[in-house]
């Protein structure tokens, strides 16, 4: 005989999984950076963006072709003009990959479908330096265009030249940019606020390293433009990779480490 007190009431748990049901694998990693990538390029910001960056490489080139002197025109000038407006434009594509889910309220979609945020994180990382290499392979192409041009209006005919070790800087310096713009943006999580300082503290660094002679040798170690000057020219050598991998840890790591915990962190709303 079962008494009152042998009985046990079940009661349901409301926030359990349906008996027999599957967990499902979630959303594959090549789906997210995918979808990442398309926001880059979808959104009317990021869609401008990619105009500007575009035009601004072709009149920079036009005005070359147009008042440059001949013996000037080589693919490698060509292509380290175009070099120096994606080093100023690259970083606000990053910056606007790492804002967008809170510049475009997006994140309580984005989160909810994919909860784990350290993934999202590393596909917008990806899919940032995957439309960076694009636009760099774009470069590539229209400084070869700009030769091609130069090569039947003004007859310049043995610039083509290209050394591999000038060709790998150029892509390895354009991708770290790309990288600082992603981290600035997850430490601020605000585009306006991302860009600006993106813009204006390497600006402030490079004018007190100039007017500061301790600090003019600080910035051998620590100006990201600095110790990029022998990568893009083909002539890193010894110590000039310590220089820079300390520099990127001081630009792009630090603050991809607080971004990163910012966005792991932080309340959606």
């Amino acid at each position: 005989m079962t008494t009152a007190t042998d009985r046990t009431i079940s009661t349901p748990d409301p926030y359990a999984e349906p008996e027999g049901s599957v967990r499902g694998p979630g959303v594959p990693f090549r789906r997210l950076a995918l979808v990442e990538l398309r926001k880059m390029v979808d959104t009317r910001a990021g869609l401008w963006m990619l105009i500007v960056i575009g035009a601004i490489c072709v009149v920079v080139v036009t005005a070359v072709l147009i008042w440059g002197d001949v013996s000037d025109f080589t693919l490698q000038s060509f292509l380290q003009l175009n070099a120096l407006v994606l080093v100023l434009l690259l970083p606000i594509v990053g910056i606007m990959a790492g804002t967008s889910e809170w510049s475009q309220r997006t994140g309580l979609v984005t989160f909810t479908l994919e909860p784990r945020r350290g993934r999202v994180v590393v596909a917008k990382l990806v899919a940032a330096t995957i439309l960076g290499l694009a636009l760099i392979a774009v470069a590539f192409v229209a400084s070869a265009a700009a030769q091609l041009v130069a090569q039947v209006a003004h007859g310049a005919d043995d610039g083509w030249h290209l050394g591999a070790g000038v060709g790998f800087g150029l892509v390895l310096t354009l991708v770290l940019y790309v990288l600082q713009g992603v981290a600035f943006g997850f430490a601020f999580l605000n585009t306006a606020v991302a860009i600006v300082v993106s813009l204006v503290l390497p600006t402030v660094w490079s004018v007190a390293t100039g007017l500061i002679s301790w600090l003019d040798k600080a910035a051998n170690w620590l100006d990201l433009s600095r110790v990029t000057d022998p990568l893009t020219s083909g002539h890193m050598h010894g110590d000039d990779w310590a220089h820079l991998a300390t520099s990127a840890a001081l630009w792009i790591g630090i603050p991809m480490a607080i971004g990163v915990w910012r966005v792991l962190t932080r309340e959606v709303k």
